[in-house]
């Protein structure tokens, strides 16, 4: 597998001074609502809206939720009082989404139940991180207790609303696990050791994103998520997952080369730990030629995008141009190969268009970053992470059902199937 080499130039530390998420969303709204939304042009997707599509968008949430809550956290560990504002921003607003497909999911009173539950252990998390940052032993100690009793009261409230389908004992270790990842990840990322912070990060997302969609499959009857099983959505769920971390990782990269901070190396591998974790699921799909020749292509892609953000914290126009060329040239070389690999059913033009719109958005995210609009980085991050969900639906549609049949069962470390297996169904 390629390792990527990132040579940052001299980059500025950006101290930013943020307006709120809401007025960013107010002025930007209509000019950025189908982009957040995009599927490729020439390839249509099936009509959204069905409870296992709701159960697919479950888990994007979620997954989301460990990545926010993550990034709030250790905002707090930095002293980045700007970015922690944004950021609890669009914790909230995770939050409400979460809340809103809770209520199309179970119902209104499910979701009523929901939400104080949710965000009082979000309050948690914050209070547990503040707690690192100040090195209050006390203060640290007492939120972990608060954390203690929530994992409890959510555990109840899964296992309740899923009838019998989820034990009690399973949901409490479920949630315990995801707790634990949030405040090992702060716990490390204090004490410097990135590494450790970025693999249980990495960890928190991929459990958490698998958990939405196992407590979906518990808490929704089993007629409506037999679907679930299909190798189309088997394989439209792990893209999501892997693209959505892709487009994260970049995310979190241009934030320390913008800033200069001292886990860039670690999110640098991070980022090549993804690459390669995409490459080999498509080494699963199309085997090992064509893997290799996406890694190749994915590598340049990252590196380019890295490249941008140095040179946009640095003001280098010509680096920036040249970044961009290369991601011109990844684009129309990628999306000749996944044309291919779809048989024809989507052209090289689509798939070309897709990854172009990729990148403008995490392009904007590194202009936003440095220009110091945190609030406007995190819209844009947000978006972003939608708009994966939405190629990896795409993609998987295109590449069909006998290709997504190659796709093991279980998680990315068993094989690509997520907690399916903790969940007792009648």
């Amino acid at each position: 597998m390629r390792t990527l080499g990132y040579r940052i130039a001299a980059v500025a530390v950006v101290t930013a001074t943020a307006a709120t998420v809401a007025a960013v969303r107010a002025t930007e709204a209509t000019e950025r609502a189908d982009a957040g939304r995009m599927v490729a042009a020439g390839v249509e997707a099936p009509p959204s809206g069905s409870p296992a599509d709701l159960a697919v968008q479950f888990e994007a949430l979620l997954g989301q939720h460990a990545v926010l809550a993550a990034n709030m956290m250790r905002s707090r560990v930095r002293g980045d009082d700007d970015f922690v504002q944004a950021a609890n921003a669009s914790l909230g607003q995770n939050t409400d989404d979460m809340t809103g497909l809770v209520g199309q999911l179970f119902g209104a009173p499910t979701a009523e139940k929901f939400r104080p539950l949710w965000s009082r252990h979000v309050v948690a998390l914050f209070g547990y991180s503040g707690a690192l940052a100040d090195h209050d032993d006390s203060a640290r100690a007492e939120a972990r207790t608060q954390l203690t009793t929530f994992e409890g009261q959510l555990a109840a409230f899964f296992s309740g609303a899923s009838q019998g389908r989820l034990p009690l004992a399973t949901a409490r270790s479920l949630v315990v696990t995801h707790i634990e990842h949030l405040t090992g990840q702060a716990d490390a990322y204090a004490a410097g050791d990135y590494a450790k912070a970025d693999a249980l990060s990495r960890l928190g997302f991929q459990h958490t994103y698998d958990l939405g969609l196992g407590l979906a499959q518990a808490l929704l009857p089993p007629a409506d998520t037999a679907v679930l099983a299909q190798p189309v959505w088997r394989l439209r769920s792990q893209l999501g997952k892997l693209l959505a971390e892709h487009a994260v990782l970049i995310e979190d990269a241009t934030r320390a080369a913008v800033t200069r901070t001292p886990d860039f190396s670690a999110a640098g591998r991070s980022l090549n730990a993804n690459t390669s974790d995409i490459a080999a699921a498509m080494d699963t799909l199309f085997g090992g030629t064509a893997a290799r020749q996406f890694q190749t292509l994915w590598g340049a892609h990252v590196e380019a995008l890295v490249s941008y953000a140095a040179a946009t914290a640095s003001q280098d126009e010509a680096k920036q141009q040249q970044a961009r060329d290369r991601l011109t040239s990844f684009q129309q070389r990628t999306g000749k190969f996944l044309a291919d690999a779809t048989g024809g059913k989507a052209t090289p033009a689509a798939m070309t268009s897709a990854l172009a719109e990729h990148d403008r958005m995490l392009l904007e995210h590194a202009d936003a970053y440095a220009a110091k609009d945190y609030p406007k980085a995190h819209t844009i991050a947000y978006e972003t992470y939608d708009h994966m969900f939405h190629l990896a639906r795409t993609l998987a549609d295109a590449f069909g059902g006998a290709v997504a049949a190659r796709l093991p069962k279980g998680g990315a470390q068993t094989g690509f199937g997520g907690l399916a297996g903790v969940v007792e169904h009648f």
